[in-house]
């Protein structure tokens, strides 16, 4: 089951540009809706929501609590506090700041699809890995899971260590997960394996590739180094021309 974490939210009444404010302020704006409830506006602390992505990861359960935590007896129902899941981010692909956060506000008596993160661990005691110097190919970095709200895992870890052979695999049947989650794969879909090293003569002709895809660039025009004899041509050419 998993663990609820608190984030604190406050009603936002302004929008658009108007935002840009409260993002200087370190407040990121967001919005919370759901089946059958009124969608709400609010802010959050950028730094509190940069610290339990951290720590809890983007598929955990939230208990937002909006304009104050201990004073539901003077707030409406449609104020209480909220579990929630994140359903969306927006970053800034540049400086990679948070701009909007989207939460989906979710029934504890309702199954729930959402993605949740593969986390890949004992990569390092891996045999094949170890032993046979392969590398970790991972075919998947999260998997769309279905179950109650208060069965979702915050991440799924996929140990690897006992890959000992190249021909040997991670399936969607090899996660351990409760019974109670369910995916909706085949189980006999890879997860994860290890590739063998690439030979000499592999690296070799890799390199010949790229330098041969390099001149077909459109733009790029390989340059060739006349003849003896046909460089003094070219400028007699010129001259004539003049």
């Amino acid at each position: 089951m998993t663990e609820k974490v608190n984030l604190s939210a406050k009603s936002r009444n302004v929008f658009g540009r108007k935002t840009n404010k409260g993002r200087k302020e370190g407040l990121i704006p967001a919005v919370v809706y759901g089946r059958g409830i009124e969608t709400k506006s609010i802010w959050i602390n950028d730094l509190d929501f940069k610290r339990l992505i951290k720590k809890s990861g983007e598929s955990t359960m939230i208990v937002l609590e909006i304009d104050g935590k201990n004073d539901s007896l003077h707030r409406s129902s449609s104020e209480a506090d909220r579990n929630v899941i994140i359903y969306d981010m927006q970053e800034d692909p540049v400086k990679g700041n948070f701009l909007h956060i989207d939460f989906f506000q979710v029934r504890m008596d309702e199954e729930i699809e959402t993605e949740v993160e593969l986390v890949y661990v004992g990569e390092e005691d891996a045999p094949a890995v170890k032993e046979l110097g392969g590398v970790l190919i991972k075919n998947m970095d999260t998997v769309e899971v279905k179950c109650l709200p208060g069965d979702l895992p915050s991440e799924i870890k996929v140990d690897v260590s006992k890959l000992a052979t190249f021909e040997d695999y991670i399936y969607i049947k090899d996660l351990k997960i409760s019974d109670k989650v369910k995916i909706d794969l085949d189980p006999e879909t890879v997860v994860a394996l290890i590739s063998p090293p690439r030979s000499e003569e592999e690296l070799t002709q890799l390199e010949e590739k790229v330098e041969e895809d390099v001149t077909k660039v459109e733009g790029v025009v390989k340059e060739e180094v006349p003849a003896e004899g046909e460089e003094k041509k070219e400028e007699n050419k010129k001259e004539d021309k003049k």
